[in-house]
């Protein structure tokens, strides 16, 4: 049972990572749970802000939704670019390595930021995501002037 668990949480987290490489967030947030856990390591002062507001904690699959549209309109699309590394599952726990590549669209600066994300799949739906990743690389990137961002 728990290898036919493992093959499930594998099939669909290939498939979110297809549909996020596709860039509809509908199609992408059809794979959330109506109620899901999405948290961020970031510190919780700098969640929402102005410049970055993707980055925040969610609880839905509306939620999910909205961080897609608010990440591709902060980013410069013809510019973006994710490298997975590696994908480990167990059960119905994933952990997806890689590093993303993007260009805040205000500042044109492009960054780069390693990521682990941690994802629970429970009857073909995610219900946690849990990211880890530069978050200094992304500020910096977003940071009115080149190197200005305060440490997260």
């Amino acid at each position: 049972m728990s290898a036919d668990r493992t093959a499930a949480t594998r099939s669909v987290v290939h498939e979110l990572l297809r549909r996020i490489g596709e860039g509809d967030p509908q199609s992408i947030a059809d794979l959330y749970a109506e109620d899901c856990d999405w948290r961020l390591d970031w510190p919780e002062e700098e969640h929402g802000r102005a410049d970055t507001p993707w980055i925040r904690h969610r609880s839905s699959r509306a939620d999910a939704a909205a961080h897609y549209r608010e990440l591709a309109a902060h980013h410069v699309p013809e510019e973006a670019g994710t490298t997975v590394g590696h994908i480990l599952a167990d059960g119905e726990d994933a952990v997806v390595l890689g590093v993303i590549r993007q260009t805040a669209a205000p500042t044109g600066r492009p960054y780069s930021a390693r990521f682990a994300l941690h994802l629970t799949v429970r009857d073909g739906l995610v219900v946690r995501h849990h990211v880890y990743e530069d978050s200094l690389a992304v500020a910096r990137a977003f940071a009115p002037q080149a190197g200005a961002a305060r440490l997260p």
